[in-house]
């Protein structure tokens, strides 16, 4: 499914007056309001939202779509916290439900893509007070002294809050200890939503929001780059998502450190909020193209392939998004834990590629920074006269 130009949605003489200004905001590179960010989703076609969507993103990226060779390291499920939406983790109690990985546990893992071109580690998991910064700062000096090119993306605001809190220093040591110890950027997960009368029923106990934005701001006071998420789908309204959105565009507007904004669909099996029913395609793409159009000082919009599924990801590059994430390599379970339709979430770059030419986008790996690696526009593999993939695409 694709959407609308933007030239050609304003030629439509039956376009409301107000899509109108808004869609003309949007042409001529103008911030929307909240106010505004709130009417479209209550109001906004999906053609609409597309069409704008996508102009945003062919102005700052033409066709090319993102992806990187990575692996995720979850080094435990086990969790004090008991976020009601999660799918994930045990509780201490049911710990012989979950695993617990060692420190050498974590590095055998690490080896085991020593010989492979990979460019990043993903590091998130639950938190136990075994896991705290001795552990931590000892597991990225470790990855560092074994393969030092490999990027280290690791730990939420959730776990630095926790550990720098057990440990007695302030967020400002602990993430210059963190930096010291070889991290080199933090992943988006764990801001669920802002609004405390949404988190603290979703998320009790954890660190706030603004505990969320503070951690991120001292790390991009560093010097350094992270990234930022929404769970949507749940128990929020409308309101809730553009106040979350507005903060992180503000918070942006101060530091400039966010490279990528990550929607994270609330899948509903296995968790305490089993009994909601989970947002239609048409919602995450509508959902998708809200976030690349408010948040126009983000340059990246990266849809998680496992947790939305391929087509839908697919659907996704003409809504905003134009990063899918990574190779993944079924290294992760908190998707398929959570209801995914990926159970067992990997990809070839040959798989990736495809999937993103298969609608007429341009697949650049990149490392973890946004540097490209490779372009594989005319990239041919083998089996190339015989692949039947991706071809057509569901109409929404």
């Amino acid at each position: 499914m694709t959407a609308p130009s933007l030239d050609t949605l304003l030629r439509d003489s039956e376009l409301a007056p107000h899509l109108r200004a808004a869609a003309l905001k949007v042409k001529d590179g103008q911030r929307i309001t909240p106010e505004e960010g709130l009417m479209l989703y209550e109001e906004a076609p999906l053609g609409y939202l597309g069409a704008l969507a996508n102009h945003i993103r062919e102005r700052k990226h033409g066709d090319r779509t993102y992806f990187n060779r990575n692996f995720h390291v979850e080094p435990t499920n086990v969790c004090l916290y008991t976020c009601t939406f999660c799918s994930y983790s045990r509780r201490i109690k049911k710990r012989e439900d979950g695993w617990e990985y060692s420190l050498e546990d974590i590095l055998d893992i690490v080896r085991q893509y020593d010989e492979q071109p990979v460019t990043e580690v993903h590091i998130v998991g639950g938190v136990l007070p075994q896991y705290d910064v001795a552990f931590y700062s000892d597991l990225f000096r470790r990855i560092k002294a074994h393969r030092p090119d490999l990027h280290v993306k690791a730990l939420t605001p959730v776990e630095y809050h926790y550990i720098f809190k057990k440990a007695k220093i302030s967020y400002e040591e602990g993430m210059r200890l963190m930096k010291e110890a070889g991290l080199d950027s933090m992943p988006g997960g764990g801001a669920e939503i802002f609004a405390e009368e949404i988190r603290d029923q979703i998320a009790g106990g954890k660190c706030s929001g603004e505990q969320w934005l503070r951690i991120h701001e001292i790390w991009h006071e560093l010097g350094m780059r992270s990234n930022a998420t929404m769970l949507y789908g749940h128990i929020e309204e409308y309101r809730h998502r553009i106040d979350h959105l507005e903060k992180l565009r503000a918070l942006q507007d101060k530091t400039g450190g966010f490279q990528t904004y990550i929607p994270l669909k609330f899948r509903n099996a296995n968790n305490e909020l089993s009994h909601l029913p989970e947002t239609s395609v048409v919602e995450d793409l509508r959902n998708y193209a809200i976030g690349r159009i408010y948040l126009d000082n983000f340059d990246h919009v990266k849809a998680y392939w496992p947790m939305i599924g391929r087509t839908t990801a697919q659907l996704s590059l003409a809504f905003g998004v134009d990063d899918l994430d990574g190779t993944i390599d079924d290294t992760t379970r908190i998707y398929s834990m959570a209801g995914a339709e990926e159970k067992n979430p990997a990809l070839s770059t040959e798989d990736l590629v495809k999937l993103i030419r298969a609608v007429g986008r341009q697949p650049i790996e990149r490392d973890t920074l946004y540097g490209v690696v490779a372009d594989y526009t005319d990239v041919e593999f083998a089996g190339d006269k015989e692949y039947r993939g991706y071809t057509a695409l569901p109409v929404v």
